[in-house]
């Protein structure tokens, strides 16, 4: 655990005190007042406000599209499953800045809805909730579908039996017992919408703006460091919250219920009802999930293979190297994030596994969860403040690209891997040290093979998320190793066809080797283990 902790002690905490010291800190003296005097601007009190409604919103929106494909994933058995399955998930391993070029090219200038009604959503609420809903589709279907999956159908039929109706045998049934994965999936979704940066950066505009593009606002256009931190301090203490109570959901989740194996309630749909219902799910994923993605792609093609071929021709301005090369840079940090991320998460999963691990221990696997929602620009910046002197000067080195990557990877590997080393008979590992195993050997011969599989889903999560992250490494790639994130949101922010074209050509080249890396996933995801 020691050095799980080191870790997230330099790259994450030391960061994130360094740019909330500096912009609180003047003369050596606290100026506590500043935070007073933020927080009674009517223009930040809009911006706190906007990203708690926005979010409310978002997450009432996504429970109410996907509550339905959560029940057909969990109770319904149908050709081509597993290749839905893939599909849904797709969105949730997108990097935002994909997610908002997509739905860009859907309801923006030029976008399929202007072309065929002449109406445009970008710069609306409208086009950031559909957008939010797309992202967190999968949040809830594998959450509370996950579970759904698992319990006890005869529960249900009895109560059926006893003369219950069919709604009120499922609301007092099965609703409670689902109650707590609703409620994890809510706040995740939560989270994810209250955080949110490239989505609301592309489709908000300069009308709305959450607490993220807020601080990356301060931080880099207007280099106000005190209100930025303000508002850093701000969205660690909800997101703190947030995931307390989380924390709360999943052991309600994993300690309330006596769960069977998913395949037993699984069946052929029955009844017009089920076939309608699977129906009205098949036509959502093909409209919200499937239509942006496709518009995407259509879009990268007009006029042919032009904006691909562009790619590679260097402008000498924005890009100092042509932007195609950014898709070398994505991979090789990635590659090197997702190394990073497999030992850090590994460690810190068998430290929260052992069953006499204390409850400092146990409270560190909420502290896992900060890096995804306090915020990744805090986190970029932070890295140029804290990290510029020796020993540990890296502002210049390749390396802190991916260990910005691998603080969001971490935490996708330890909730990958902590439920199967959970899982592993104690007894196993015991026998191998009294037949002279060392702790090395019972690793490699007794834990290695049973967690083989959750260990290359965990690389897999590790590396999709790391390709696409944007919020820190906007701050910390350099404009000569640029990543395809940074590549796309630079190209967007330039006038003129081209490079709206290119942008919509990277996009389309990050998603298709997201999409490649999450069907490997489903593959050999066949256990369904881990919470994603």
């Amino acid at each position: 655990m020691l050095v799980p902790v080191a870790f997230f002690g330099v790259f994450f905490a030391w960061p994130v005190a360094a740019i909330v010291t500096r912009g609180l800190k003047a003369d050596g003296a606290w100026r506590f007042g500043r935070i007073a005097d933020v927080l009674g601007q009517s223009d930040i009190r809009h911006v706190l406000w906007f990203t708690t409604l926005q979010a409310l919103a978002s997450t009432a929106l996504t429970l109410l599209v996907a509550l339905p494909a959560a029940y057909v994933f969990a109770r319904l058995d149908f050709p081509g499953k597993q290749v839905l399955r893939a599909v849904v998930t797709v969105p949730f391993v997108l990097p935002t800045v994909v997610v908002g070029t997509a739905f860009l090219a859907l309801v923006g200038r030029g976008g399929l809805l202007d072309e065929l009604w002449g109406v445009r959503l970008d710069t609306t609420v409208w086009a950031i909730l559909l957008a939010h809903v797309f992202f967190n589709y999968a949040v809830v279907v594998r959450t509370v579908g996950g579970l759904w999956a698992q319990l006890d159908p005869r529960q249900e039929e009895a109560a059926r039996m006893l003369g219950a109706s069919p709604l009120g045998a499922w609301r007092k049934v099965t609703l409670p017992a689902l109650a707590p994965a609703v409620a994890a999936a809510a706040l995740m979704v939560f989270l994810f919408t209250f955080t949110s940066f490239g989505v609301v950066q592309i489709l908000g505009g300069p009308t709305f703006s959450t607490l993220e593009v807020e601080i990356y606002r301060q931080t880099s256009e207007i280099f106000d460091l005190s209100t930025a931190a303000v508002l850093t301090i701000v969205q660690f203490v909800a997101v703190g919250a947030i995931l307390a109570v989380h924390a709360w959901t999943v052991r309600r989740r994993e300690s309330a219920l006596r769960l069977v194996a998913p395949e037993v309630t699984a069946r052929r749909p029955r009844g017009t009802g089920q076939w309608a219902l699977l129906g009205g799910v098949l036509a959502t994923v093909a409209v919200l999930l499937v239509l942006p993605l496709a518009v995407l792609v259509r879009r990268s093609l007009d006029g042919g293979f032009g904006y691909y071929r562009a790619l590679g021709d260097a402008d000498g301005g924005t890009f100092l190297v042509a932007p195609i090369e950014s898709v070398v840079n994505s991979l090789q940090y990635a590659v090197a994030a997702t190394a990073i991320a497999l030992v850090i998460g590994g460690l810190a999963a068998a430290a929260l596994a052992q069953r006499d691990a204390g409850r400092l221990v146990r409270g560190f696997d909420a502290l896992l969860m900060l890096p995804l929602g306090v915020s990744a620009v805090t986190v970029g910046f932070g890295f140029l403040i804290a990290l510029d002197r020796p020993p540990l000067d890296l502002r210049q080195s390749w390396i802190l690209v991916p260990l910005a990557q691998a603080l969001v990877g971490v935490p996708f590997v330890v909730r990958t891997m902590l439920p199967v080393l959970r899982a592993v008979d104690e007894r196993l590992r015991e026998a191998a040290a009294v037949l002279g195993a060392s702790p090395w050997r019972v690793w490699r011969e007794v834990d290695l093979p049973l967690v083989r599989r959750a260990l290359l889903i965990a690389a897999g999560f590790a590396f999709a998320v790391s390709l696409g992250e944007f919020g820190a490494t906007v701050f910390i790639a350099r404009p000569d190793n640029p990543t395809l994130p940074v590549a796309v949101a630079r190209l967007l922010s330039r006038p003129g066809d081209l490079n709206y074209g290119q942008a919509m050509a990277l996009s389309t080249i990050l998603m298709v080797v997201c999409a490649v890396a999450l069907l490997v996933l489903e593959r050999l995801r066949t256990d369904r283990t881990g919470e994603f």
